[in-house]
């Protein structure tokens, strides 16, 4: 293969006919000398953009990448292409770390992955001072901005390497989610000249999004892990605690799963990352540890069971679904309870601690403006993709209705409760005004309100005020969302007491504000209960099944044949299943039905390499499966 051509690497290697929208600008920019920085969404091709040319220039190229696990992911990828990579970083021993060194200095390796604290490491300077470094590219280039989430001190490290090195390499910066603040703050932090700088947007099309207020969380998560049973996911918990109970019960009720924080040891996290990363495991509970590291492009869907204290965060984490660029989900349970938990992690959070008191202030004041950002994210009733895309100042989006989000999708119903909300505030209000020397919990302000006649509403004497029952008319779990609602908008606050109870908050109902709450028939009896499906036989007509959109591909017996064929390849390798072929590959292989080598060849994410090892047992399983559908039809 010659590595002189950026579109025979391109096809030859990746397997791909084209450049996504950005990619071809940020290659022609390195091959220039020049220096770059692109914001692209997660499954843009970002890596393409470095790798690419790494090939092509005459030295090294070094890539400044934050966690062990995303190293290591993505040397294993270039070496499945053939392409000979190596990571440092403190997963080696020093004498695996000495020998990679001494590979490297012997030209080795094109590309190496290292962390940025090794850059300035005595060891490091001496190689990097006896090599040729064509490149030096920085993933995650958010981490050098203490504006964004995952800021990293060690990524300040880099113009000090940079200017160490005899002769300036190229540098290239690459980030999936950077505000204008925290782009300016790449810019600046690591000293790049003239930059081309590159926003190709955030949206991904092939994400669905909802926010969704079940009365049982867990039976609305449950039923769903179980109708989408052959996909993998992400649940993202606020805290520890969540995940353990998610993870406990998730397990009894036998699914298969796994969970990772920062209070586990380490090895119990390792194990459990890699499972999940080789598909023995289909669903992870996991806290926002299990962060930059997942490299995993064929995860369906990630559910937030509570929610995150900033868009950028939720952006983020959210983003690590259908990374291959087939259909995923991304799906966010609400309560009025998580505002109440992400303000105690924003109060007890220990970030910035080492800044002084002002930017620290500045920080907490930051932080809480985003929280109530996500909130309103939660509560509106618009299209939440263009609410996502208007927060990262992507204006330039179509009108109307985007097709695929809850909210345009029509899967709720907006319900008007300003006159019910003037009622509940009234009821606390008058409550507190009597002098109790206690307060209304939530539920017992749902239940009085209703006209419940339970054994608390009785000794609290909530039946004798003037509002009990005053909202008879709505049903239970809707007086419980406009109660969330309240609390979420900042009408009704929870004391900080050893109990906590409601109290009327800072903030003020304007004359003609209006409140809404969300309805979702799916939601009502049974929580989330869905369809599991069966899978269809794929039509024998190749340009039927051309003819079916992505999701109904998946939902295909072919499909789920060729899945199974790649785990077996995977398991033999030793490999994740999403490095034999994507999710948007199989999809592909299934459309086209190819039975010969050019055939397959054709399909998008089919290199050289990647048929050599795998494309003839794939042809072997179509034709097999050809067969015997024809043979049953006669």
């Amino acid at each position: 293969m010659s590595f002189h051509d950026k579109f025979t690497i391109l096809k030859n290697l990746f397997g791909y006919n084209s450049f996504r929208p950005g990619q071809e600008r940020m290659i022609d920019d390195i091959l220039s000398g020049r220096d770059c920085f692109a914001v692209m969404p997660t499954g843009a091709g970002k890596s393409c953009c470095y790798q690419i040319p790494a090939l092509m220039l005459p030295g090294i190229t070094l890539v400044v990448s934050p966690l062990i696990s995303l190293m290591k992911d993505q040397v294993t990828a270039l070496k499945q292409l053939g392409v000979a990579a190596a990571y440092l970083n403190s997963s080696l021993t020093p004498r695996q770390f000495d020998l990679a060194l001494s590979n490297a200095r012997y030209g080795l390796y094109k590309i190496i992955y290292v962390a940025p604290e090794r850059l300035l490491t005595q060891g490091f300077l001496d190689f990097a001072s006896s090599v040729d470094i064509s490149l030096l590219a920085v993933d995650e280039a958010h981490c050098v901005s203490q504006w964004g989430q995952d800021f990293r001190p060690s990524y300040l490290d880099i113009p000090e390497f940079i200017n160490f090195l005899a002769k300036r390499p190229t540098v290239a910066a690459f980030t999936a989610t950077a505000t204008e603040q925290v782009r300016e703050d790449i810019v600046k932090y690591l000293g790049l000249c003239d930059p081309d700088i590159m926003v190709t947007g955030f949206d991904r099309d092939n994400l669905y999004y909802e926010v969704a207020q079940p009365g049982n969380k867990y039976s609305a998560l449950l039923s769903y892990i179980r109708a989408h049973k052959s996909d993998r996911g992400i649940v993202y918990c606020s805290t520890r605690k969540t995940v353990d109970e998610l993870y406990t019960k998730l397990t009894a009720d036998g699914i298969s799963a796994g969970r990772y924080h920062a209070g586990m040891d380490d090895e119990e996290r390792r194990q459990n990352q890699e499972d999940f990363t080789y598909d023995r495991i289909d669903v992870i509970a996991a806290t926002n540890a299990f962060g930059m590291g997942i490299d995993k492009s064929d995860i369906r869907y990630v559910i937030h069971y509570n929610m995150p204290k900033n868009p950028e965060s939720y952006y983020q984490e959210a983003g690590r679904a259908g990374r291959d660029g087939a259909p995923a989900e991304c799906i966010l349970y609400y309560s009025g309870q998580d505002v109440i938990i992400d303000k105690f992690l924003i109060d007890n959070s220990t970030e910035g601690s080492d800044l002084d008191e002002k930017t620290l202030t500045e920080l907490r004041e930051r932080d809480y403006k985003r929280l109530e950002l996500m909130v309103e994210y939660c509560m509106t009733p618009d299209c939440l993709r263009r609410f996502i895309l208007e927060y990262f100042g992507e204006t330039k989006h179509k009108p109307g209705s985007c097709g695929n989000c809850a909210n345009c999708l029509g899967k709720y119903k907006t319900t008007e409760v300003t006159k019910e909300a003037v009622i509940a505030l009234k009821f606390i209000k008058e409550f507190n005004e009597n002098d109790f020397s206690f307060g209304i919990g939530a539920s017992n302000l749902a239940d009085a309100l209703k006209g419940s006649r339970t054994d608390a509403v009785k000794r609290l004497g909530l039946d004798e005020e003037t509002h009990y029952s005053a909202l008879s008319h709505m049903p239970l779990a809707d007086i419980r969302r406009l109660i969330d609602t309240l609390v979420s908008r900042g009408f009704l606050r929870y004391s900080q007491g050893k109990y906590r109870t409601l109290e009327i908050g800072a903030e003020k109902l304007k004359r003609g504000e209006k409140i809404y709450i969300k309805n979702d028939p799916r939601y009502q009896g049974k929580a989330g209960a869905a369809k599991t499906g069966e899978t269809i036989p794929l039509p024998r007509d190749g340009s039927a099944a051309a003819s079916l959109d992505d999701a109904e591909i998946r939902k295909t017996d072919l499909f789920e044949r060729l899945r199974a064929l790649r785990k077996k390849l995977s398991d033999n390798r030793g490999i994740p299943p999403y490095m034999v072929f994507s999710d948007k590959t199989l999809i592909e292989i299934v459309k086209k039905t190819p039975r010969d080598r050019e055939q397959f060849l054709s399909c998008s994410g089919v290199g050289q390499n990647k048929y050599q090892q795998f494309g003839e047992e794939f042809i072997r399983e179509i034709r097999s499966y050809l067969s015997e559908q024809s043979q049953s039809k006669t």
